[in-house]
């Protein structure tokens, strides 16, 4: 079932913002038909929309302070007027269906913890990012909110992760791996050894082991759970050997006349492989747990990016992901309670 409400697009997060950020807005509106609002202020915005003549097509609503790309956690404290608090609380009250930014993400979790709260039940919200695997994303989490956990946390990371897989991909009964430096069961710190221990023992997840840094891209699980410090270093890691593998081989593609040739004929090949690594054409991470859909874009993210953000948000809210999430959580204490 869709939702018809607006998404709130943070318009002053970003390296690139205002401009790409509103030019990623116009794409969403005219190339994907979805509502989107404008959280920022006003002068500014109507000088981006109006370059792009499209100033009667996404309202803006005003926000008096934005947080600076540097500014961590205690900004949400010090700025309540920002533009990220200020879509925060248009979806608390319900007034847009999800919140879009791509500013600081320390910035966006704090203030998402602060305005939305976390779920009954939920011990700490976690980044979700999908990794480009095939037949269908691996989802890893925590990617950047908790640089250190408890192994519970680690076990309900596993939980929010199912949840978004069968939500968001239709899996039945999601594979869990849990990321760290061997397959054995003994491998790793105490955090981790334990978290093995109880993700063996869960209700309701399927958990299919210990799985390394290699295993990120290979599908082996489709939910991958980890702390945030090192979820977010596998991440950037990942990323950064994605682009030097594309820019070695463009090197190499054009090396030669006969290599250029061969690109040619392949070139639908290389442009779906292309298309399904581009970080851009992701959208983003999602923050799981909280009362509400919140997407955090890359702060690099361009129109192409937002865009694709606004529309991640869009189907997740669509698709009840806060409910699913709520439901799973209540059933897994309800299990616990129970033994």
């Amino acid at each position: 079932m869709s939702d018809s409400r607006p998404i709130a697009l943070d318009a002053m997060g970003g390296d690139h913002a205002p401009h790409e950020i509103v030019a990623g807005a116009v794409h969403a509106v005219r190339e994907r038909g979805l509502r989107v609002v404008l959280v920022g202020s006003p002068r500014v915005l109507y000088e981006s929309l109006a370059e792009l003549d499209a100033t009667h097509e996404i309202p803006i609503v005003r926000a008096e302070e934005a947080l600076a790309m540097d500014e961590g956690a205690l900004a949400s404290l010090r700025r309540p007027r920002s533009s990220i608090a200020i879509a925060c609380h248009l979806l608390r009250r319900g007034d847009v269906s999800s919140v879009v930014s791509a500013g600081s993400t320390a910035g966006i979790v704090a203030t998402g913890k602060l305005r939305l709260k976390t779920q009954q039940g939920v011990l700490r919200p976690a980044i979700a990012v999908a990794l480009p695997t095939l037949p269908h994303p691996t989802l890893l989490l925590d990617a950047g909110a908790n640089a250190e956990v408890k192994p519970e946390v680690l076990v309900q990371f596993g939980h929010l992760g199912a949840a978004y897989a069968e939500l968001a991909y239709g899996i039945e009964s999601p594979r869990v791996g849990l990321l760290t430096i061997g397959s054995e069961a003994e491998k790793g710190s105490k955090v981790v050894r334990r978290a093995h221990e109880l993700l063996e023992a869960a209700p309701g997840l399927h958990f299919v082991g210990n799985v390394e840094g290699y295993d990120l891209l290979t599908g082996k699980a489709d939910v991958i759970t980890t702390d945030g410090f090192t979820g977010n270093v596998a991440l950037k890691t990942m990323e950064g050997a994605v682009r030097y593998a594309f820019d070695e081989l463009r090197q190499t593609i054009g090396g030669s006349p006969l290599a250029r040739l061969g690109a040619f004929m392949q070139r639908p090949r290389l442009r779906a492989l292309s298309d399904r690594l581009d970080a851009e054409a992701q959208g983003g991470a999602v923050l799981l747990g909280l009362n509400g859909t919140v997407v955090i874009a890359h702060g690099s993210a361009k129109a192409k990016s937002i865009s694709a953000a606004c529309r991640l948000a869009a189907d997740l809210s669509s698709a009840g992901l806060v409910a699913g999430i709520g439901e799973r959580v209540t059933t897994v204490q309800r299990s616990h309670r129970s033994r």
